[in-house]
């Protein structure tokens, strides 16, 4: 008996059991075109893991084929009762063939019979040869192949059966499983079985009569058993023969199936590494891209045969160079000067743009002629080395002229270490990273390394290639110079390679989409630089306060919830929260997990809390521990030493919609609806002499709205300047303004808002707590008062669906890749975003457009000592204004930013004043 599996196993792998599984077992993956590729991602995974874990040499994937098989002609109702294969399913099967055989991985569909038939026949041809086999499969009806000779493995759960194994899961030996199955049916297959026989019977007649055929040779004989029932069994037994012994037959794998192949002739063979490069890239399997290009398929690496198999590009890193002495840089420069752009690119000791120091710089002025230019390693320099002062002095000029023009990848942090050395990069031509992501804004991550992978098919050097891992990785100054010039001046390369091909790809999108890229984007860059130097003054000692009475309330709340629970638990466990929601209190069943386990998600707590007060306290806990570990906690550990400030980064490429966000710390996401948050803000204050000011957009979604659906209602209502809540709850209420209750603005706030983001009537219902007839009545009525949002509801779904994308007032273009999906679900999801998509997108446009504008004026007014742009967080600007100046320039900025763009209604910014952000908002 095998007790573990033995080297260089033949391996059976169960496909059509693990496409299943996979497909409805989470991530649920699309890629860029909204092509499903959730399934083939868990079966490849599968298949890696088992290449990469056992070795094998023989190897084979059996499908299922189409059509019926032998059992179907046994019993017409076989496997009746199984809905039809979901589209979205169906879809995966080709490319995922494709993959299998592109890996060298022998592939099997046999007609008239299923996958576990092949597999049987395949390992009892093995055993018959002593050749032990290893079933992959999930499968409980394969438990009857177990022997010495075969061993299940369940690679989702990581488990090993062998015959102790079986006995101990099923509670009868290998030999038995058939009976076992047969006995009780199976409603998956529709095998029927002996009625009313479950798990438990099946076990009890089995362990006392080893068989079927054993217990129709004494049918009585059951009786004289211990188990429920079994004295009216033998006339169960003998009334059903004819069903249990079909049943038998249905569940027995054939071990006899006509085929062509051995066992012996199911080599792993070596991977078709282009083909498989191309369905990668299809897929959008990154990781798996990554490793194919640099050390070979996974195939081939168990084979031994990494060398000449990798997909290769035509980058020539034998090329490169690099610059040591003052006279090689100082031609290098006089020629870059002669041509119309070049790329750039610094390399540093810190991803910190606050504390990192120039360690080098990197210039490609044509594809394949770039160059390295090391002013800061820690080697012993030379004597006629380049220093980096005098680097930066040859340097200023070229950087900080408008010709020739630069390309970079994140051209902001390099900005931002120019500035440590007083150079104000100019005349900015293009950012690969901006351009990917105006491209496509969900269709890759916009790192250098992905898109040269992406588009130009060559796998770059990482840095943990050349600096290593975890606690003992290098900074990129202890990096000998050998494998620091090369992968710099790669960077700079692939760059220079990358603005070509993603500068024609937004060209051939047309102007609208280019000016987006040129106008907005790449403008930005400068000034998001400007204000992350800048930071923002934060009172730590008033934190400090606020973490100690948060810390307060914390403990109260936990006291709270063990005294409602009527024991102590971890708040923060959602395995305790389980047992004491779901199992002490037998609270209701809201939502499960993917593993099938009552869900403790916020969501699901704020259903719960509507009825309960346990999941209030739950929510109410988690909320300020969020906030002190985030905010009140941290930011006072933030503040530069040097400033006095933090700093936050933001991020142009990461929101589908071409909003801004904040990392390091979110200055974004503090609360504003909470006390606790709003005294946060509290924290923000302005230098002495200073005030904050805070100046956002009015309603500037409903607006954008009002102007894309030229709904006259709603138009008018804002041509006249009305409350909109309270003139949209008139309409739909049928009264006057004046007539209308908190009650009913409120409901007619909930319903503006929930068309923005697509919101149904059930959804509606539970926000305003109603019954969903109630909530569908409203819409309606708002619907029939305003028809122009409907229309405009009803062209974007449809255009979206023919285009793949909607666009912003600007040609920002926003990717729906799930909007022809056929889940529902997705589908839905994506029609929604579909809605909303274009008005958040707009509203990003014009606060970046504002931006650029109150820059512009900051600039030709030169009152820079006086006013500066501190923070954007969502609609609003944040500035600290000097106090002397504040009434004409409050005045002066609500117009500028108000004249960011036309809009057929009144786009209204509102400022507030004071001596915190808080104060001011």
């Amino acid at each position: 008996m095998a007790t573990s599996v033995p080297e260089n196993p033949f391996i059976l792998v169960d496909g059509s059991s693990y496409l299943f599984r996979a497909f409805h077992a989470p991530p649920h993956l699309t890629n860029s075109k909204g092509e499903p590729t959730g399934a083939i991602y868990g079966v490849v995974n599968m298949l890696r893991s088992l290449l990469k874990r056992y070795k094998p040499s023989h190897m084979a994937v059996v499908f299922d084929a189409k059509g019926k098989t032998f059992r179907s002609d046994i019993y017409q109702d076989y496997k009746a009762n199984r809905p039809p294969m979901p589209d979205d399913l169906r879809s995966q099967i080709k490319p995922l063939h494709d993959i299998v055989q592109a890996m060298g991985l022998p592939l099997l569909c046999i007609d008239d019979v299923e996958a576990d038939d092949v597999i049987g026949t395949l390992a009892r041809q093995a055993g018959d040869k002593g050749r032990f086999t290893l079933i992959s499969t999930g499968d409980k009806d394969m438990a009857q192949l177990v022997n010495e000779h075969v061993m299940l493995i369940n690679t989702m759960t990581d488990t090993l059966m062998d015959p102790e194994g079986v006995e101990k899961k099923f509670g009868v030996k290998p030999n038995q499983i058939i009976d076992y199955l047969a006995l009780m049916g199976d409603s998956s297959d529709n095998i029927p079985g002996l009625p009313k026989v479950g798990e438990k019977t099946a076990q009890a007649l089995l362990q006392s009569i080893p068989s079927i055929d054993a217990i129709y040779e004494n049918v009585d004989a059951v009786t004289e058993l211990s188990f429920r029932g079994a004295k009216s069994m033998p006339a169960k037994l003998n009334e059903y023969k004819e069903q249990l012994l079909m049943s038998r037959e249905l569940a027995t794998i054939k071990l006899d199936v006509a085929m062509d192949l051995q066992p012996e002739e199911l080599k792993i063979q070596t991977a078709d590494s282009e083909k498989l490069q191309e369905l990668y890239s299809r897929c959008e399997f990154r990781r798996w891209l990554d490793e194919l290009m640099e050390t070979g398929a996974a195939t081939n690496q168990v084979l031994g045969e990494t060398d000449g198999e990798k997909p290769t590009s035509d980058i020539n890193r034998d090329a490169y160079g690099v610059l040591m002495t003052e006279k090689e840089v100082s031609d290098y420069i006089t020629q870059l000067n002669k041509f119309d752009y070049f790329a750039f690119d610094t390399e540093t000791t810190s991803l910190n743009y606050m504390e990192a120091e120039l360690v080098g710089v990197s210039l490609a002025m044509a594809p394949g002629e770039a160059v390295y230019i090391p002013v800061g390693h820690d080697y012993m320099e030379a004597p006629d080395q380049v220093g980096r002062d005098w680097l930066l002095e040859q340097l200023k000029p070229l950087l900080e002229a408008e010709k020739p023009q630069k390309v970079g990848q994140n051209l902001k942090y390099d900005s931002h270490i120019l500035r440590r050395y007083k150079i104000r990069l100019a005349g900015i031509l293009n950012d690969t990273m901006l351009a990917s992501y105006v491209f496509n804004s969900v269709g890759s991550r916009h790192d250098m390394d992905t898109l040269s992978l992406h588009y130009l098919n060559h796998k770059t050097i990482s840095f943990e290639d050349i600096a290593g891992k975890g606690a003992k990785q290098l900074t990129f100054n202890q990096i000998a110079l050998e494998q620091a010039g090369p992968y710099a001046a790669e960077d700079a390369d692939i760059t220079y390679r990358l603005h070509d091909v993603l500068w024609n790809k937004v060209k051939e999108t047309g102007s609208e989409l280019q000016s987006v890229l040129t106008d907005i984007e790449v403008p930005l860059v400068p000034i998001l630089c400007d204000m992350e130097q800048y930071g923002v003054r934060i009172d730590a000692n008033l934190l400090g306060k606020q973490s100690q009475e948060i810390a307060e309330k914390l403990d109260a709340l936990e006291k709270k919830a063990f005294e409602i629970a009527g024991e102590e638990f971890n708040l923060g466990s959602p395995k305790q929260l389980q047992r004491i929601f779901f199992e002490k209190l037998e609270l209701p069943i809201v939502k499960k997990t993917p593993k099938g386990a009552p869900s403790t998600a916020e969501e699901v707590l704020h259903e719960l809390a509507h009825d309960y007060p346990l999941p209030d306290v739950i929510l109410q806990h988690r909320g300020l521990s969020k906030l002190k570990s985030t905010y009140t906690d941290k930011l006072p550990k933030m503040i530069n030493p040097d400033t006095g400030r933090v700093h936050t980064s933001y991020q142009q490429a990461v929101t589908a919609t071409g909003r801004l966000s904040s990392t390091d710390p979110n200055l974004q996401n503090i609360p504003i609806r909470t006390a606790e948050g709003r005294r946060v803000r509290q924290a923000f204050i302005p230098e002495q002499g200073y005030k904050i000011v805070a100046i956002d957009y009015s309603q500037i979604e409903l607006r954008i709205m009002a102007h894309l659906s030229q709904d006259e209602s709603l138009l008018k209502a804002f041509a006249e300047g009305l409350d909109i809540h309270r003139a949209t709850a008139a309409e739909v209420f049928g009264c006057k303004a004046d007539e209308v209750s908190n009650d009913q603005r409120r409901q007619a706030k909930a319903v503006n808002f929930g068309l923005i983001y697509g919101m149904s009537a059930f959804g509606l219902a539970r926000q305003l707590g109603i019954a969903r007839h109630e909530a569908q009545h409203y819409m309606d009525k708002y619907f029939e008062r305003f028809p122009g949002v409907l229309r405009y509801m009803e062209d974007t779904r449809k255009q979206a669906k023919e285009q793949g994308y909607v666009k912003t007032l600007f040609g920002r273009r926003l990717p729906l890749p799930d909007i022809k999906a056929s889940n529902g679900a997705r589908r839905k999801g994506a029609e929604r975003a579909a809605i909303n998509a274009p008005m958040q997108g707009t509203a990003a446009d014009i606060i970046k457009k504002a931006m650029l504008k109150v820059a512009d004026w900051i600039d030709s007014n030169n009152c820079q000592d006086d006013v500066r742009m501190l923070m954007q967080v969502h609609d609003e600007l944040v500035f600290e204004i000097k106090e002397s100046k504040l009434t004409d320039y409050i005045e002066q900025l609500t117009e500028v930013m108000e004249k960011a763009a036309s809009l057929d209604v009144p786009l209204i910014a509102e400022a507030g004043k004071g001596n915190n952000w808080d104060e001011a908002h």
